[in-house]
């Protein structure tokens, strides 16, 4: 009799278990399918909005809630702003957070400007709740960051304990238009901000003559040698490497490679490297993170 019982409370308890593992379960699938983040855009011209290539219905100024995921976002000039360059770009929705995107469209897209800021949870939080952190990526690389009037470094670039509140961050490089924007940061959270420079075309350069040329000639032939080169990707602040459609932070991510990967580097350009990630696929990674092997 005893041994019967016992068998029946123990099926009973396996019972139990299943069930309350069933239920969540399927509350984490319906929470994560019912999951929102705020989307805000903003554009110089007004721009038609696109989501995954689907019409959005409304212009610039834009701002909603989005399914949280990733988002192909293009933006199209509206009304006699026809001369104006389009922009289109990754982005990812996170739940309850903000992801904001400001670009300022020129007649090509060394002329165009813009910043995109998402925050997400620091993956390594500090221990006092009143710090976080900001991490930097510019087009082109080598930005000089200033954060409060303060010289900080050169993107990419990791700012680590960030006293939380409002703060000016700032970017620059010579021969570009300084781009400057107020953030604020919240303890315990990233933001992560991808800033694209626009040439400052009134800064007039040199055509290429005598010792130019040959320079010219020189990275050329280094790009055609490149393809022989073999790369290891090194360590870097967020543990992966984003694979990007183009040669510019300001592409498509296309895939993420870890520190460790080796690859055969197919193509130099302005210290990005194009590598075959997959069987057939192709895409650059950032020379930053990038080193060459004999």
């Amino acid at each position: 009799m005893r041994s019967s019982m016992r068998g029946k409370l123990i099926l009973l308890t396996t019972l139990f278990v299943l069930f309350g593992l069933f239920v969540a379960g399927k509350f984490f699938i319906l929470d994560r399918q019912n999951a929102y983040g705020n989307i805000k855009v903003l554009s110089s011209p007004t721009a038609s909005l696109f989501l995954n290539n689907v019409a959005v219905g409304r212009a610039t100024p834009f701002e909603d809630r989005v399914k949280v995921g990733e988002y192909v976002l293009k933006l199209i000039p509206q009304g006699e702003a026809t001369q104006t360059a389009s922009w289109q770009g990754r982005i990812k929705i996170f739940k309850n957070a903000l992801t904001y995107v400001n670009r300022e469209l020129g007649s090509s897209d060394v002329t165009s400007a813009g910043e995109i800021f998402w925050v997400t949870k620091m993956e390594s939080p500090s221990k006092n709740k009143n710090y976080g952190e900001i991490y930097m990526e510019t087009e082109p690389q080598g930005a000089i960051v200033y954060l409060d009037n303060d010289e900080k470094g050169v993107a990419p670039l990791l700012l680590a304990d960030v006293l939380k509140g409002t703060h000016e961050l700032s970017v620059f490089m010579p021969g570009f238009f300084r781009r400057t924007q107020k953030i604020n940061i919240d303890g315990r959270y990233r933001i992560n901000a991808q800033i694209k420079l626009a040439i400052d075309q009134s800064q007039k350069r040199p055509e290429a003559t005598g010792s130019a040329k040959l320079k010219e000639k020189k990275e050329a032939t280094e790009s055609a040698a490149a393809k022989k080169t073999r790369i290891k990707i090194t360590d870097t602040p967020t543990g992966f490497l984003r694979v990007r459609e183009e040669p510019t932070v300001a592409a498509s991510e296309e895939a993420q490679v870890k520190p460790g990967d080796e690859f055969e580097v197919l193509e130099e350009k302005n210290n990005w490297f194009k590598i075959e990630y997959e069987l057939g696929k192709e895409g650059w990674v950032s020379g930053q993170y990038v080193e060459k092997l004999e």
